[in-house]
């Protein structure tokens, strides 16, 4: 029922199999299905339709009964995949319990089914999704914690800076994925709701019962009841995609990150290593960051599919033309994306490995300049800023054209030394002395962290 088939060779490299099989038509099938099966029960408990009709309606509601072959066909002519598994599963009703065909879709729309079995794949998709993200975070703050105090060379537009500890990259990631867990909380909230509305969303062909019925559903299929049905009104699926978006962003900054620092010029930090993994045809000295390229072409790809889902907001009246279908392949598609990265990513940083020794020495090349604005923070209260800034910076580019470290360079000038003694430059040059409130700001996501883990 798929115009665009998932790749059996990629499906591995860019999906996460237990979210993807709740986003495939077999899963969209069923979930049509166990509305269709809900809706018979909700009518027979109000004295709607016979409990005896429910039961034979129920019996019949199994995606393995039905062909996806004749389903399609059905779904290119209709336009809706709805229509032919309607028909299909009266006819298998009907041949089961000749009086209970009648019943099947009972004051329902095309709409509802398909709408309701979304949610009900979302709200599975949605627990594999927040099982990965608790994942990551735990890998995340661990690797905060254990690595508090190792010092790496802070960059900023490509270029040394000052440092910063791996710990406070680390936490920054998690900061980042604890905003997307409490974005998810709030989008689970508001969209795991019931979809009943009949024809234009009035439920007029079920008179004075429908809200009985609606009620009766919900509880059912254990979804709340929205104030009214929200056919036409996509705010909630595009809600959905632009958290997705978002948190393939987050993943993509991470796979931009973990790529950068695994590069055989910085080599601070890698993907864990495994037979097969990260190997080139060519080149068999080659560790390639898998994981971070699956986020990345994650990142690139998934900005494209949140557009199409918030275009398809603008919808026509009552039901919409066009905008709702173009859910139809779209949201899967960047659900199926999305978890791909995410459980990439957290398998990655699950077995991430740091060379804090070769973090250390990549502060100390080029002599150490990166710690230049260390320097001039202790030169600063005896000469001003202005001259101790423009005292640094030459020792600086003497200390990069003489090879020599930036601590020789400036206790060899003696508008240095009338001020500050080596043994003060020294201490003020050392890394781990120059890190500011980075402690503080890994202990404070942590703590959040663990106040969520409570």
């Amino acid at each position: 029922m798929s115009a665009a088939p998932s790749s059996e060779l990629l499906s591995k490299l860019f999906g996460a199999p237990a979210a993807e099989g709740c986003l495939g038509d077999r899963a969209r099938l069923q979930g049509m299905l166990d509305f269709e099966a809900a809706l018979a029960r909700a009518e027979a408990r109000v004295g709607l339709i016979p409990a005896q009709a429910a039961q034979s309606i129920g019996r019949q509601c199994r995606a393995e009964l039905f062909d996806l072959a004749q389903l399609a066909d059905g779904t290119e002519k209709a336009g809706n995949t709805a229509i032919p598994l309607v028909s299909a599963l009266t006819s298998l009703v009907g041949a089961d319990d000749p009086g209970a065909g009648r019943f099947v879709h009972f004051g329902a729309t095309s709409q509802d089914a398909m709408d309701s079995g979304l949610v009900l794949q979302l709200r599975e998709y949605d627990g594999h999704l927040s099982a990965d993200i608790e994942r990551l975070c735990k890998a995340l703050a661990l690797l905060a914690r254990t690595h508090k105090e190792s010092v790496l060379p802070g960059r900023t537009w490509l270029q040394q800076a000052s440092p910063v500890s791996f710990g406070l990259k680390a936490a920054g990631w998690l900061d980042a994925m604890q905003r997307h867990a409490a974005r998810l909380s709030e989008w689970r909230a508001r969209a795991l709701v019931l979809q009943f509305g009949g024809a234009s969303g009035t439920l007029a062909s079920l008179g004075n019962r429908g809200l009985e019925v609606a009620e009766a559903l919900s509880r059912e299929l254990d979804l709340a009841l929205p104030a009214l049905p929200w056919h036409a009104h996509r705010d909630r699926i595009a809600e959905l995609a632009a958290v997705l978006g978002l948190l393939a962003g987050t993943l993509g900054k991470m796979g931009r990150d973990i790529s950068l620092l695994m590069q055989t010029e910085v080599a601070e930090a890698f993907e864990p290593a495994g037979e097969g993994r990260g190997t080139s045809s060519a080149m068999p000295h080659k560790r390639n960051p898998v994981a971070a390229a699956v986020a990345l072409a994650a990142a690139t790809r998934v900005p494209g599919l949140v557009a199409t889902l918030l275009a398809g907001m603008v919808q026509e009246h009552e039901r919409g033309l066009g905008g709702w279908h173009a859910e139809w392949e779209t949201l899967p598609e960047l659900a199926s994306i999305v978890a791909g990265s995410l459980h990439h990513m957290a398998e990655a940083t699950e077995g991430l490995e740091i060379d804090a020794a070769q973090m250390r020495a990549n502060l100390a090349a080029k002599g150490g300049v990166a710690l230049a604005e260390a320097a001039t923070a202790v030169l600063a209260p005896r000469l001003g800023r202005p001259q101790a800034h423009e005292i640094v910076g030459r020792a600086s580019r003497r200390a990069l054209e003489t090879r020599k470290t930036l601590l020789e360079t400036l206790a060899s000038g003696p508008a240095v030394t009338a001020h500050v003694s080596r043994a003060d430059l020294a201490a003020a040059l050392e890394p781990g002395a120059y890190l500011g409130m980075a402690a503080a700001f890994i202990d404070r996501v942590l703590a959040a962290h663990d106040e969520e883990e409570r």
